[in-house]
Formats: C-alpha cells, structure tokens, sequence
C-alpha cells in the first residue's frame, strides 16, 4: 500500500475568541489521499472547507492533531522548513487563481522558481504548462487582459511548475462559466492520471461528483 500523498490524523482547528468560547471549525478530521486520487472537501460556505485545507498545505498550524506529507510530520517543523518541503511537494490554488497584476502570465508561472533562482533553468516548462492547458498564446498578457478561466489555467500551470506531488485548490471553479469550469474539473482529472493526488475545497456540483472521494461539512 502507498504512503498517503497528504495524512490528516485527528486534525482539530478552533479559532480563539476574545471574550467569547473558541469558534469550533472542525474536531479530530481524519484524512489519507493517495497518489493519483481526487478528494473534494464540500459543503456551504463558512463550513471550513478552506480551513481544512489551508492547513493541509501547511498554511496555519491545527489546533491540534497532524499533518504528513509522503510520512513527514509538519508538527514541529520551522516556519521556514515547512516553506521549502511545501514548494516541492505542494502547489496550491487560492480561491480565483490570484495572479500577481505586474508580470505577464509566464512570469506569474515562474513565480515559484524566484526562491531558488531556477526562472531560466524552467522557462521551457513554464511555456511547456502554459501551453498544454491551451494558454499558451497569451503567455505575454498581464492578468487584466485575461478571462477567468485563463486566469486559473495560468494559476494552475504555476501551482504545477515545480512538479509537486499534491495539488490543493480552493473554489478552482467559483466565478467561472460552465464550459470553463468543466475544463478546470477536466484538468484536475488529468493530474490525477499523472498520479499526482488532488484536494479540493467546492460548492460545484459537477465538481464534487468528479471527486474518487468527499467529505461534506455543514
């Protein structure tokens, strides 16, 4: 049996309150995603679908309980560790496909290789990732000149770039047409197939039926 991509093991997150009780998120959460595998975290908004998976990514530590990454426990780590281990292991999607507004869409994918002064050494994967997701030809636009669903096909080649082995995205079809976000569901789909294990926080219908597996929070 493989080691799970991405482990949350008894995961409790509670937001402190002044003067009021802790706001309670979600309590001893259990989750194994295995490579090649699509998991969607569902439900209404402000049920802690982001929560949850922010701090899958090693975003914000959990009240308590752990996160494994391939086996590794973020527990105890640095701040700075967790940064370096999540670049190559995590690529992750805010909510939109959040572009940087000064650079062009090819530097806006290269963005994860500035840390380790890699932007020419994968500048051809860069073009390589802009054009399998079919945006190729706008590689040169800034983000105001681009569509939503370019936006997140630029986003999503970004989270890619360092060949992570999980990807996480948050709302990835929110704000998108259906033809778009049918091809944005398509996309997560074809990671999967690359073996690459997929989480996913939506409301999307059509996004949560094409999810392996759910959890559905309310």
């Amino acid at each position: 049996m493989s080691v799970a991509a991405i482990e949350l093991a008894d995961v409790t997150i509670h937001y402190d309150r002044p003067g009021h009780a802790p706001l309670s998120i979600v309590d001893d959460y259990n989750l194994a995603l295995e490579p090649g595998r699509m998991h969607c975290l569902a439900g209404r908004s402000g049920s802690g679908k982001t929560s949850i998976l922010r701090v899958a990514a090693g975003l914000v530590a959990p009240t308590s309980g752990d996160v494994r990454w391939s086996g590794e426990v973020l527990g105890g780590m640095k701040d700075d560790a967790i940064t370096a281990l999540r670049r190559s292991h995590v690529g992750y999607l805010d909510q939109g496909g959040v572009l940087v507004q000064g650079l062009t869409a090819l530097e806006n994918v290269l963005l994860p290789a500035v840390p380790g002064r890699r932007t020419k050494q994968l500048g051809d994967r860069a073009m390589s990732l802009l054009k399998r997701l079919g945006v190729e030809e706008r590689a040169s636009h800034y983000p105001d000149r681009l569509s939503g669903g370019e936006r997140q096909r630029v986003a999503f080649a970004r989270a890619l770039l360092l060949e992570p082995q999980v990807v996480m995205a948050d709302e990835p079809t929110a704000s998108l047409d259906r033809a778009s976000a049918d091809a944005v569901i398509r996309i997560l789909r074809g990671l999967t197939e690359q073996g690459i294990a997929v989480l996913v926080a939506a409301h999307d219908t059509n996004l949560i039926e094409a999810a392996d597996s759910r959890t559905v929070l309310s």
